[in-house]
């Protein structure tokens, strides 16, 4: 059971890295830093704007740059019948839900803590509340994958699905959004603590919830 858990985790990580999924991991990324180049040109030079906003808006473009791909993250594979084949070899929809949230997570979560390197430069973010936007993103980035992966197995096969899907996480993320953003302007260690927190929770519920959808959407 674990080595066809692994070889199915290291194909959906190729396929979401090298592009396999029309446009790969490449696209979030651009989109990520463009949205950090965009903001100093939108508000002025003001560094202590800037600065002040700096760290929110690093979180917004993560949560737009992490749904991105969701119309690609489950119903390619379900139209497929990708699920129905990975069920007969005895992988649960649970199981293979929870290997796409890790997968997504590897496509997009290590590369946006990254980018943020040269995104706190244009923004202006000190080294203080750069440590504090990459803690708040190690914890919370995980949360939006397993967000983004519930979300796109609930909508998978649905007309407009892929509209529908980014009008449904985008509340959802509201309070990671709030504490990661939030820990900025508390010192960082309450808001980190409580983006952890829901975090876990929606890692906890995401194999579930979208194993079920999953299952609903093959019958």
């Amino acid at each position: 059971m674990s080595h066809r858990l692994w070889a199915l985790l290291r194909r959906d990580v190729a396929l979401l890295l090298l592009g396999g999924r029309r446009g790969g991991t490449m696209l979030p990324l651009l989109f990520f830093l463009a949205v950090a180049m965009l903001f100093p040109f939108a508000v002025g030079p003001d560094p202590k704007l800037l600065a002040r906003t700096g760290g929110g808006v690093i979180w917004v473009a993560a949560l737009l740059a992490a749904i991105l791909p969701l119309d690609r993250l489950v119903e390619p594979d379900l139209d497929a019948g990708m699920f129905d084949q990975w069920a007969l070899r005895g992988m649960s929809e649970e199981w293979t839900i929870a290997v796409r949230v890790v997968a997504h997570w590897l496509s997009f979560g290590p590369l946006l803590m990254l980018a943020t390197l040269p995104a706190s430069a244009l923004l202006g973010i000190d080294a203080a509340a750069f440590r504090t936007v990459e803690l708040g993103l190690l914890v919370g980035t995980p949360g939006l994958a397993a967000l983004g992966v519930t979300v796109a197995a609930l909508t998978a096969g649905l007309r407009g699905g892929a509209a529908l899907s980014g009008l449904l996480v985008i509340p959802l993320a509201v309070p990671l959004l709030v504490f990661g953003a939030g820990s900025l302007a508390t010192g960082g260690d309450s808001g980190i603590a409580l983006t952890a927190a829901v975090s876990l929770v929606l890692l906890a519920l995401a194999p579930f919830a979208g194993g079920a959808a999953v299952r609903a959407g093959r019958g």
